[in-house]
């Protein structure tokens, strides 16, 4: 058993070890990005039961989201400028160096590039980018914050005030009356951004910027739940609209709804009867049905579609027993395992072709401009 207690070691042979355990270090974690990357392009991660490469790492590989995020993003660009990998595990380049480089690398300039940022900290790197690739002058801004709280002094509150108003300015979790509020510099402020956050069992902090239309409807529809919610509680009128916006979708997209028709006739053709649709998703409890061959399965509720189990073109039906839900990333999957990577791809490139050139059609008789004939080829 490794022992991690390291009294006994001197001070030469402790940072010997430790300047070669970060050699070591580099060195398997260039390897690892490479890895990374391979799986990555081969979309290995849907044989799996993951829709993504991301949800891989967290769940599989038992990443972070943090970490994660960087090394996919690290091991994608290093597996377009192979160069990145053995600058990584000669420690010439760090992670972070990568990720800020990543935007300006070209064919043209990642050579150079690369070479101007060895052994440069991340300031040292940020300086070098905003020579080679000047950005314009921020605005000018001057913001007041407001001055923290004596610890002896109490917010004034309304007792009719509801529990979420909508504010124009950016809210921050609630706090004891008696503890003072932090000093954020500007300069350090958090980003504005959607943020949900778990706060204790079952309830949740929502932090979002909406639009000036955005903010008038809500405002409408808390006057219109006036008497159902007269206090104007913000999550109260959310969780209205949003029971509102899913039984429509699930309408839309699964044929769902409180008094179902009967089927008339038989399925016919690409099309899947309403009354399929709601017994396919009732029966896979609205979750991807793919399995891995370790029996996991793909835990994925969103983008789902609706797939026949035996390919359409071979013969598929469009019943209960011949469709399943399947999210994009494993219905693109199962095309590529029965008609191979190849076939899919072409036929991608040629519908992006089809609909491309339909855009330009459209756009030439919206102008007014004659639209050449094509030639066969």
């Amino acid at each position: 058993m490794t022992s991690y207690s390291l009294k006994h070691l001197a001070d030469s042979t402790l940072l010997n070890n430790l300047a070669t355990l970060v050699g070591q270090d580099r060195i398997t974690n260039a390897a690892l990005l490479a890895h990374l990357a391979e799986v990555d392009e081969r979309k290995l991660y849907r044989p799996a039961a993951y829709p993504s490469m991301f949800l891989y790492c967290v769940n599989e590989l038992h990443m972070s989201e943090d970490a994660a995020y960087k090394r996919i993003s690290v091991a994608r660009t290093a597996r377009q400028f192979p160069a990145i990998f053995p600058l990584l595990a000669e420690g010439r380049l760090n992670q972070t160096a990568v990720l800020l480089m990543a935007p300006h690398l070209t064919s043209s300039t990642a050579d150079e590039l690369l070479a101007a940022a060895t052994h440069k900290t991340k300031p040292e790197i940020e300086l070098l980018l905003a020579e080679r690739f000047p950005r314009p002058d921020v605005p000018a801004l001057l913001q007041a914050i407001a001055p923290a709280a004596a610890p002896d002094e109490r917010a004034p509150q309304s007792v009719q005030a509801p529990a979420l108003q909508l504010a124009p300015e950016r809210v921050v979790p609630s706090i004891e009356s008696n503890t003072p509020v932090p000093m954020v510099p500007l300069a350090q402020a958090p980003a504005e951004r959607t943020r949900l956050a778990p706060l204790s069992p079952g309830r949740y902090a929502l932090q979002v910027t909406v639009d000036k239309e955005t903010y008038e409807q809500l405002r409408h529809a808390q006057a219109l739940l006036g008497h159902a919610v007269p206090s104007g509680d913000v999550a109260q009128v959310l969780k209205r609209a949003l029971d509102s916006l899913v039984r429509e979708l699930e309408k839309q997209k699964f044929a769902k709804c409180a008094r179902p028709r009967p089927q008339r006739g038989a399925a016919n053709g690409r099309r899947i009867p309403a009354a399929v649709k709601r017994a396919v998703v009732g029966r896979d409890g609205g979750q991807c049905t793919f399995v891995s061959e370790t029996g996991k399965r793909c835990e994925s509720r969103t983008r789902l579609e609706l797939d026949h189990v035996v390919p359409f073109a071979r013969g598929g039906e469009a019943t209960e027993s011949g469709i399943r839900l399947r999210c994009r990333a494993h219905n693109q999957h199962a095309a590529d395992c029965t008609f191979g990577p190849e076939f899919m791809d072409s036929k991608k490139e040629g519908r992006a072709g089809s609909a491309k050139a339909k855009a330009q059609a459209n756009a030439e008789a919206k102008s007014g401009a004659p639209h050449a004939a094509s030639s066969p080829a």
